[in-house]
């Protein structure tokens, strides 16, 4: 069983990057319940001899995210107020940085886990290994689409973290993982679809 485990388990340490072997410091009821359910996968390896592997992703995006949604990633929500020029939101002064990672990577990484020799029992980091802040987000946004960009900034979010960069060389060890887009490719991507979504309706 592949578990869709998250970052948020490392909290708001400084350490960077973030390694499977750091200390977990879980800031928000979501975060203990991914690094909960680590330890019901490991628990249930050692007790019932079940196969678990846990992926910590980090930073999630892609086509056919839900804007609206309350719990909406940053970067839907971005691309939906270009197209609606309105002004994007950011929570802090946006020079806070995530390690973002286009949902092919993911996929690719939930495949190799389920054939992996050595690994259950494990956790490992599925990211890009490569951080980008939320103001070099929206100057690709606006490049794609070729628009001036002026964000409203809002207070930070209680539970949000400064700062988040993947160590993935066990992943790349152990899985044979390399991520296979790059961010701003899996941006642009992104960017396209919402665009032709809208253009359609």
């Amino acid at each position: 069983m592949v578990y869709a485990s998250s970052s948020s388990v490392y909290g708001d340490s400084p350490q960077l990057p973030k390694t499977e072997h750091m200390p977990t410091n879980p800031l928000s009821p979501y975060a203990v319940s991914k690094l909960a359910a680590e330890a019901y996968c490991r628990v249930f390896t050692r007790v019932y001899g079940i196969e678990t592997v846990a992926l910590r992703y980090f930073n999630v995006f892609g086509p056919r995210q839900d804007p609206t949604s309350f719990y909406a990633a940053v970067l839907p929500r971005f691309i939906e107020a270009l197209l609606c020029k309105t002004p994007p939101v950011i929570y802090g002064d946006g020079t806070q940085s995530r390690d973002f990672t286009y949902i092919d990577n993911i996929v690719q990484a939930n495949l190799l886990a389920l054939e992996a020799a050595g690994v259950v029992g494990e956790a490992f980091n599925i990211a890009c290994g490569e951080s980008v802040t939320l103001q070099a987000i929206l100057q690709y946004l606006a490049e794609f689409s070729n628009q001036a960009v002026e964000p409203e900034y809002h207070a930070p979010r209680a539970g949000d973290i400064k700062h988040s960069l993947a160590d993935i060389s066990k992943a790349e060890r152990m899985l044979g993982y390399r991520p296979v887009i790059p961010f701003r490719e899996g941006l642009k991507r992104t960017f396209e679809f919402f665009r032709q979504r809208r253009a359609s309706r």
